[in-house]
């Protein structure tokens, strides 16, 4: 049962970066020039939509699961604390929240890895499975 509840956190904890990727390819120059008007340069949003379709569904795959999971944490507190920090603004202080949950999340998939569901467990199972001269198999 646990195999399947990772599979299914993973999930949760990566379709809001897919569904906001795919959003911001569909409103690119009103995102470009939000993030401008924040003080982030527009030149930056290809690498965000990559990261947020890319990342997201290499966790949902389960693939550099641990790494990924770390560059979703960071950018998460960081997106929080470059949008969201107007902590007078009820509103935004609960997405700040937000995404300090999400960074915590990835944080703790990025210490326990994605679970037996997952293309990281696959490769490392296959891997294992290869027979090398230290375990007696001829190669």
């Amino acid at each position: 049962m646990n195999h399947l509840f990772a599979l299914l956190g993973r999930i949760g904890l990566s379709l809001i970066f897919v569904v906001s990727g795919w959003s911001k390819l569909d409103a690119y120059a009103g995102t470009q020039q939000y993030m401008e008007a924040m003080g982030v340069p527009g030149a930056l949003l290809p690498l965000v939509i990559a990261l947020e379709i890319g990342g997201g569904l290499a966790v949902i795959a389960g693939v550099f699961t641990r790494s990924t999971a770390l560059t979703l944490a960071l950018f998460s507190l960081a997106a929080g604390v470059l949008f969201h920090a107007d902590l007078g603004d009820q509103n935004q202080f609960i997405h700040l929240m937000k995404n300090v949950a999400l960074g915590g999340g990835f944080l703790m998939l990025a210490a326990n890895g994605a679970g037996a569901f997952s293309v990281d467990a696959w490769r490392r199972d296959r891997q294992q499975s290869i027979p090398t001269l230290s375990t007696g198999g001829a190669l």
